[in-house]
């Protein structure tokens, strides 16, 4: 993993982020996960549209083999404005993990975006899809505490999760 560099992702990566996407869906199906990640989601235009805010990261090994893709914006999100069944930790300014996807190739994938982001912002949320197991157990191991129920701009429902943690004086 000490070989892993995360960085922000251009235009020019956009294909293979897309490649990476349709690698996780093959996964999520795989695992029993049909719903997550239908009709063509995350598409190219969610893509270029995470490139042009400066959104988008790759994670690529030191052979510049990219393996694996993700949204990270700081600041309020909008889908996380009304949480039922719970309520988040804390309303301190957070960075927000969307679309994380690896094409299976190397281990801890979300770990090390987690690594990546809190070295960016102490206080960081994510959602996932209630039939998304392994990223439900990934995330509980990482220390996410579950908030609630949040959802999505189509209205389908999602688990959030929200971690802080505490910069050593």
């Amino acid at each position: 993993m000490n070989d892993i560099i995360i960085r922000q992702a251009d235009n020019g990566d956009v294909d293979e982020i897309l490649r990476i996407y349709d690698s996780a869906r093959r996964y999520m199906r795989s695992t029993g996960n049909q719903t997550q990640w239908i009709n063509g989601y995350p598409s190219r235009d969610h893509v270029l549209a995470d490139v042009s805010r400066g959104g988008a990261y790759v994670g690529e090994d030191r052979e510049g083999h990219i393996f694996m893709a993700f949204a990270f914006i700081i600041g309020d999100d909008p889908t996380y404005s009304l949480i039922e069944d719970g309520h988040w930790l804390n309303d301190r300014p957070y960075g927000t993990i969307h679309r994380l996807g690896s094409d299976g190739s190397h281990p801890g994938v979300l770990r090390r975006c987690v690594e990546f982001c809190f070295s960016k912002i102490n206080n960081l949320r994510l959602d996932t899809h209630t039939d998304n197991a392994p990223v439900r157990a990934a995330v509980a191991c990482l220390g996410f505490t579950r908030c609630g129920i949040i959802y999505c701009d189509d209205g389908s429902p999602r688990i959030a999760y929200q971690k802080e943690i505490t910069p050593c004086l």
